[in-house]
């Protein structure tokens, strides 16, 4: 799943080119690219036909669309966009070939196509309606996601006091978008390395300012990354111009194993973590049980 860099990426872009735009029609054809949305795909489209494009929100990996109806109001609804595995947002002009996996193609007014595109059918398209949530509007979908370290709103010491209070393994809550939202298994990695921390050691035996950096590096890297466009690793994550994004070439560790560490030199180690891999360097990071063994 795209992470926050490549999630703010298409955002941008998405902010760029459908600003102010109208939909004039809604074409769904697969069925499993709107199954979240109950209603089915005729209410959808009957739905988003004639709103205007408001905004391009994000809150760490979830993106979605607000509106304005045809009067002007705000619509009380927003279209959330899950992206899953291989989900594409391109904005295609007028008459462009359609792509084998195009599912959902939204026309606006301008007679180009935002067309939603997604060979694995993980993700889809939900309308969802707005509610308040510490003073911001959010689909209601995402009201349990926590705010991300590129949100200005974004409360370090809070933040800090809540991952003290879990004697779980550091990585695991970082990957947890209740505690802190946008950080995936490749950013984890190499902000967990930049701090020079094992993501196998409990959060609440790191002091604060250690937990500090490792929150300051998560922004950090994800700032360097944004820079360029994202992480990708296969065609399957483009921008809305179809583009990938080139940070997989300044990743440290991750995807790295048994190459060199670039601080030290030592191999890097391949680790199984909640189903999925870790990377991190033994030399940089010792992990919790070669800290008790060496004790």
């Amino acid at each position: 799943m795209p992470e926050l860099p490549e999630v703010e990426v298409v955002r941008r872009g998405l902010t760029e080119h459908l600003s102010g735009r109208t939909v004039e029609s809604v074409t769904v054809t697969h069925p499993r690219s709107v199954r979240r949305h109950i209603a089915g795909a005729a209410d959808m489209a009957a739905r988003l036909t004639g709103l205007s494009v408001a905004a391009a929100e994000r809150r760490g990996k979830y993106l979605w669309l607000t509106f304005l109806e045809p009067g002007g109001d705000p619509a009380d609804s927003a279209l959330v966009v899950h992206l899953g595995m291989s989900g594409q947002m391109l904005v295609q002009p007028a008459g462009a070939p359609v792509e084998k996996h195009a599912h959902i193609r939204a026309t606006l007014d301008d007679g180009r196509e935002l067309r939603f595109v997604d060979q694995r059918t993980f993700g889809g398209w939900v309308l969802a309606p707005l509610v308040m949530v510490d003073e911001t509007l959010l689909p209601d979908l995402l009201a349990h996601i926590a705010r991300d370290p590129l949100d200005p709103w974004f409360d370090d010491e809070a933040v800090v006091t809540r991952l003290r209070a879990k004697r779980t393994e550091i990585k695991r809550m970082l990957l947890d978008q209740t505690v802190v939202s946008g950080i995936g298994n490749i950013y984890a990695d190499e902000a967990l390395w930049r701090s020079e921390v094992h993501g196998n050691r409990l959060a609440a035996t790191l002091t604060r300012p250690v937990l500090r950096r490792v929150l300051a590096e998560a922004r950090a890297v994800m700032r360097d990354a944004l820079a360029v466009g994202g992480t990708s690793f296969d065609a399957l994550y483009v921008d809305v111009n179809g583009e990938s994004g080139y940070f997989e070439r300044e990743l440290a560790v991750y995807g790295r194993g048994d190459r060199p560490c670039p601080r030290c030199g030592a191999m890097i180690v391949r680790e199984k973590f909640m189903n999925r891999s870790s990377y991190s360097c033994p030399r940089c990071q010792p992990s919790a049980r070669r800290r008790k063994s060496a004790s």
